[in-house]
């Protein structure tokens, strides 16, 4: 059974940074294409960045150039680095393995606000 476990949402000022963890467990997390959605309040889900097995990147443009996917093969994990945070980016990120579209985390919420 494919677990996600996301981490490492909070509180954060217009500018700053977080770092969002997820942990992966229950699926082939090598051959894996991840991802990380996000859902503002009153919005639809939408997809932020992935990363196939071979490390190929692609973002939304919203988030191109301040977030950064990337996945540590060693404990199964995804990670979203995102850098020059703004309001806009308040929302609640979920991290996906595409090869269950049916299964989601809890999701960790960003708050971007002074």
């Amino acid at each position: 059974q494919v677990q996600l476990v996301e981490s490492g949402g909070g509180l954060v000022q217009p500018g700053g940074s977080l770092r969002l963890s997820c942990a992966v467990s229950g699926s082939i997390f090598s051959i894996s294409t991840m991802g990380w959605y996000r859902q503002a309040p009153g919005k639809e889900r939408e997809l932020v960045a992935t990363i196939t097995s071979g490390s190929t990147t692609n973002y939304a443009d919203s988030v191109k150039g301040r977030f950064t996917i990337s996945r540590g093969y060693a404990g199964n994990a995804v990670y979203l680095q995102m850098n020059t945070l703004k309001p806009e980016d308040t929302a609640v990120y979920y991290c996906k393995d595409m090869m269950y579209p049916e299964v989601w985390g809890q999701g960790t919420l960003v708050t971007v606000s002074s």
